[in-house]
């Protein structure tokens, strides 16, 4: 420590007012991010009025949707009782447009006989997605879970059979049927399910504190709900099962309600340089 930092803390010290480090954020504050926080142990954390957990360690996570907003208030309270308030500007991204042929028509537009199905696995999926899990998995580097080609991106306004439907809320790797998936970080399984109408063979990975991975499309699937895996642990196969017009795996993600963009977090490819069809390892 040099003599003017030194002299900064005795001053502190001896005016009664203890040294302490301002709350800090971890990654780019833009739509679709997400970004790690670190606060001072035992301080209470909210986002846009909404309390967030906060590890014994000061971690926290917050994300931002797709459809964010251009600023975001967070507000710190520290265990003294003092408050920190950071207003943060969240930077927009532009989207692409991305049309889909050759959907099978039951897919893009479900016949009746279908909703009671998919009203159920709707309420399987908003079951199996925690809030609150007391870990800090997400705060530690992600990998590729799987090898392929990007060859979709996250954000992109979807037109299947010309018909618009809800923004691509992942990033889709392009495999052969087979090509081993793994766990992108360390975390617990909240749902394995092999056939889902929509995603097909379907995995949900729980990083903590909200933050969630979502496989879809997988032929095989090699965990079970409630099982601990760690990273680079295989967890199933690509495939092309559920509104798949090729074997691929799609990989989400959300923090709370909130859709986040899984490339943000991972090394080697930007959401520019997957439009135009670029490889990805698996580490």
């Amino acid at each position: 420590m040099n003599r003017f930092a030194a002299l900064l803390l005795l001053g502190a010290a001896l005016a009664g007012f203890p040294a302490r480090a301002e709350t800090m954020l971890t990654g780019a504050v833009e739509q679709g991010s997400l970004v790690v926080g670190r606060a001072e142990p035992g301080a209470k954390v909210a986002l846009d009025g909404e309390a967030l957990p906060v590890s014994p360690d000061g971690v926290f996570a917050i994300g931002f949707d797709r459809d964010h907003g251009r600023s975001a208030k967070l507000v710190v309270t520290l265990p003294d009782g003092q408050v920190e308030t950071k207003v943060l500007a969240v930077a927009p991204r532009a989207w692409q447009i991305q049309r889909i042929e050759k959907i099978a028509p039951a897919l893009v537009t479900p016949p009746p006989e279908a909703m009671a199905r998919i009203k159920r696995e709707v309420a399987m999926k908003a079951a199996a997605r925690p809030t609150d899990t007391p870990r800090e998995w997400f705060a530690g580097r992600f990998i590729w879970p799987a090898r392929g080609v990007i060859s979709g991106v996250f954000g992109s306004q979807r037109f299947y059979n010309g018909t618009p439907k809800n923004p691509h809320y992942g990033v889709d790797v392009a495999a052969p049927t087979g090509t081993p998936i793994v766990a992108p970080a360390d975390g617990i399984v909240r749902l394995a399910e092999p056939d889902m109408y929509f995603e097909g063979g379907l995995v949900f990975l729980d990083h903590g504190q909200g933050v969630i991975s979502i496989m879809m499309h997988m032929s095989r699937i090699d965990v079970k709900a409630g099982q601990h895996v760690h990273q680079g642990d295989p967890i199933g196969a690509v495939g092309q099962t559920g509104r798949a017009t090729g074997p691929h795996l799609h990989w989400a993600m959300v923090w709370r309600a909130a859709h986040i963009d899984p490339s943000l977090l991972v090394p080697g490819v930007s959401t520019a340089g997957a439009a135009s069809g670029a490889a990805v390892g698996g580490d």
